[in-house]
């Protein structure tokens, strides 16, 4: 078998060719002759010539590699060295190996693999070795190819490697190897957006210019390992011009972090990550550094890049996050029950983190939680990087999953909620307001937690078997007297029609009230703070609102001290309303309208001058979006005023709901408010407020697509962010004047020469950096046009194929073409 073909890098006429059995001939194109030939005892790798073609460097099956001169001797020669560089005991392979040479004479040597077999060779690395320095670049996931970016043109004498590309499963990594320590370069694109598995999404539109420079200060002093070489790949030209407001992404992660993207443009630029680690005791020591190597380690190993998918602990895992851009406040919440206030501090810090318990079960008897102890948290004070900085833990028990979550930072509350209740703290004071238990006496498998589901998947397979054998008992009760020729008859031609109304008509499925002891009726699904009219119509009041899996809708009227005694006076709450959904399907949406059926500001949008203050003249209206209908209620009678049967219509189920603003493209000042809501097929829709009329549909996601359904996130203006891999987002956009829209240009330029090791003439393009725009009708550039940018459309291919083919010369002489391009987002980076 021929393992390896590699032309001679100053000769075209000849070849080098490796043959598995460890003979390597060099052979010559032009007289079709071995002009030498070397042979190895060991089976062969791979190969490559050194630059000036004198000597050859092969890689074999044992972990070596040997150097072989090149004469016009036809005899075999010996090997100059040989080699095991992690030798004496057993090695695996080394795949594949470049040698390098410097204008300092001591050449590279770069090779993948050869790691001892029994303690390391599950190892993905990639050894580099000079001047006495020996490091083995140690990926998490396994690796494909590299390459070194060497002196590009071909007439000089010396290689002068200045940069080692190395493509992994699920990343790319540049290693600067002009610097001392060779550190890795920071990618403008092609982040690794799924380093950790993300466990949730949280966007926010708009941020002040003050939090946006705060952020990006942390995360610059996050970044300083990273060498300060401009990033080497160039690519195509950015047309977009700037956007016109600054947006973040945040995404939570399986690894307890929570990282802040540049969500701005077309390209997601990480800007800032925050662990919430450091905070409990785990089997990791978060002062562990990655990049750290011990002197007499051997292999001298050293982690690289950012993929880590094996978090050691699934409990630190962050499932919800709620940011207020005003007051720099940020809640998270993860899988243990935890849920951590922290506030941004530009200076690094030590301090302890106050802990408080919630007991959501308040004592009740007959109740054990069976599923995964909490964490311990990190006695005494901690140690904390500039960024957010959690000051106060609160701890719910059961230690269940954190459902929800809520924050009103002007209020200095944070609301949770979880599959066995929900509580409110005070985090200016530092202490619990109240917690509810909303555990239903049938909830059993509330209590047995995410790793223990045996019993609820027999319940289920029975409740299946019970409900088919009713439908056929109910179906058995409906069939018609008469004779049984008369009865077949009928039954054969109403099953006919039934079948012509399946295809005709569209999917219906009647609303059924849902029996109370479903279980996981308790799980609190959505918590919202508003300021309404809960008692009379006299006064408002500051709300808290809870709805559950059972249909459940809980609303607490506060009472929160003014600014002069708000540390003096503790936050009071008493339950005010309890509505129960007649057909008890879960909740996902609460959203409070003013008197002019606008919904309500944010918190501390009105004291910004961004919003109009709410109309608390007229009379407010209550929204309640459960998975299968919308309904409007007045305030504070809470009587039904209208409502829109979503399943009953379409056959479909709500999966997540968000108040957007759409802005009109022609009239700078006029706007309306709408739900976006996404449904369980897959659908994007939208429906008016307050009148609840369908407006449009779209299909977005396909509905086979469950991952990418659950991790959708709406914008405030009409857009969207879901998963379509585990390392791509796709934004989408139902707003004709908030689009985000990928522009940029494409040289496809004349090549004579081949370019060594990737780099070549081209190296002068601009370059593609973090482009994006956010356009309003802007008219689009001419030339063929991907807005998906995926090469399987045999239309788009054709159309650049006849463009290119018009032009074409002889292989390998292209004339020069501008071709401006759409992609979609896929990290950040052309697909």
């Amino acid at each position: 078998m021929v393992e390896a073909l590699q032309e001679h890098p100053r000769d075209p006429n000849q070849v080098l060719i490796g043959y598995s059995r460890g003979l390597i001939v060099v052979w010559d194109l032009h007289g079709c002759r071995v002009l030498c030939h070397f042979l190895s005892s060991q089976q062969l790798e791979n190969v490559c010539w050194q630059r000036d073609g004198h000597l050859i460097v092969s890689c074999h099956s044992d972990g070596s590699y040997g150097q072989w001169p090149v004469s016009s001797d036809s005899h075999p020669a010996e090997p100059l060295r040989n080699c095991v560089p992690y030798g004496p005991f057993p090695c695996k392979a080394i795949t594949k190996i470049s040698w390098l040479t410097t204008k300092q004479g001591l050449p590279f040597t770069i090779f993948q693999g050869g790691m001892p077999r029994a303690s390391y060779g599950d190892r993905h690395c990639i050894s580099v070795v000079h001047d006495g320095q020996q490091t083995a670049f140690d990926f998490t996931s396994r690796v494909i190819d590299f390459t070194v970016l060497t002196e590009a043109d071909p007439a000089a004498a010396f290689d002068d490697p200045y940069a080692l590309v190395v493509l992994a499963e699920e990343e790319l990594v540049v290693i600067d190897l002009r610097t001392a320590g060779w550190p890795p370069v920071q990618p403008p694109y092609l982040a690794s957006l799924h380093c950790s598995a993300i466990t949730c999404s949280h966007h926010v539109s708009n941020i002040p210019l003050k939090l946006w420079e705060r952020l990006v200060t942390a995360g610059s002093q996050q970044h300083t390992h990273f060498s300060t070489m401009e990033w080497p790949i160039d690519g195509g030209t950015s047309l977009a011009p700037a956007p016109p407001q600054r947006d973040l992404l945040l995404t939570g992660h399986e690894d307890g972090t929570v990282r802040f993207w540049d969500a701005s443009g077309v390209c997601l630029r990480l800007l800032y990550k925050l662990s919430t680690v450091q905070v409990f005791l785990t089997d990791t020591d978060p002062s562990d550094n990655l990049n750290a190597q011990g002197e007499d380690e051997w292999p001298p190993l050293r982690k690289v890049g950012s993929f880590d998918p094996y978090s050691d602990d699934p409990r630190l895992g962050i499932q919800k996050i709620f940011l207020c851009k005003y007051s720099g406040y940020l809640a998270v919440a993860g899988t243990a029950g935890q849920v951590l206030v922290l506030e941004l501090n530009d200076e690094e810090a030590e301090h302890a983190v106050e802990q408080v318990e919630a007991d959501l079960l308040q004592d009740q008897e007959g109740y054990r939680w069976k599923g995964h102890e909490r964490l311990c948290a990190r006695p005494g004070p901690v140690h904390f990087e500039p960024g957010f900085q959690p000051f106060v833990l609160v701890q719910c028990q059961p230690p269940a999953v954190v459902t929800s979550l809520a924050l009103h930072s002007e209020w200095r509350l944070v609301a949770f909620g979880t599959s066995h209740g929900f509580g409110l703290f005070d985090h200016q004071q530092r202490q619990q307001v109240f917690v509810k238990c909303t555990l239903h006496p049938s909830d059993q498998l509330a209590l047995e937690g995410p790793l223990s589901r045996v019993k609820s998947l027999k319940k289920s397979l029975r409740q299946s078997f019970r409900r088919i054998r009713r439908s056929r008992v109910s179906s058995r009760k409906r069939r018609p007297a008469g004779p049984p020729g008369e009865v077949q008859e009928g039954g054969a031609r109403a099953e006919r029609t039934g079948l012509q109304n399946m295809e005709l008509a569209p999917v219906q499925r009647k609303i059924e009230a849902r029996s109370a002891e479903d279980s996981f009726t308790g799980f609190v699904r959505t918590l919202y703070f508003a300021d309404t009219y809960l008692r009379d119509s006299s006064r408002h009041c500051p709300s808290l609102w809870a709805g559950t899996n059972g249909g459940t809708v809980y609303a607490f009227a506060l009472r929160v001290p003014p600014a002069e005694r708000r540390m003096d006076e503790p936050v009071r709450a008493e339950q005010a309303k309890e509505i129960q959904l007649m057909h008890r399907a879960p909740v996902v949406g609460i959203l409070v309208l003013d008197g002019h059926s606008v919904p309500l500001p944010e918190p501390l949008e009105v004291a910004h001058d961004l919003s109009k203050s709410p109309d608390m003249q007229g009379s407010h209206q209550l929204l309640v979006v459960s998975e299968e209908q919308f309904k409007v209620f007045t305030l504070p009678k809470v009587s039904a005023k209208l409502k829109l049967k979503l399943t009953a219509l379409e056959g479909s189920r709500v999966r997540r709901v968000s108040v957007a603003h759409f802005s009109s493209c022609r009239a700078e000042d006029y706007g309306e408010h709408h739900l976006a809501v996404l449904t369980n097929l897959g659908d994007v829709q939208v429906v008016s407020l307050p009148l609840l009329k369908p407006q449009v549909r779209y299909s977005c996601i396909r509905r086979e697509d469950v991952s990418g359904i659950a991790s959708c996130v709406f914008t405030k203006y009409g857009q969207g962010f879901y998963l379509i891999s585990p390392s791509e987002f796709e934004r989408f956009s139902l707003s004709t004047k908030w689009l985000v829209e990928p522009r940029c240009l494409v040289d496809l330029t004349k090549s004579h020469s081949r370019p060594r090791n990737g780099s070549g003439p081209e190296k002068a393009l601009g370059r593609a950096r973090n482009s994006g725009s956010q356009s309003d009708g802007e008219e689009r550039r001419p030339g063929p046009v991907m807005e998906h940018a995926l090469l399987n459309d045999e239309r788009v291919l054709k159309e650049i194929q006849s463009t290119l083919e018009g032009d074409r010369g002889s292989y390998g002489n292209w004339r020069s073409q501008r071709m401006a391009v759409g992609y979609s987002l896929s990290n950040g980076g052309a697909e």
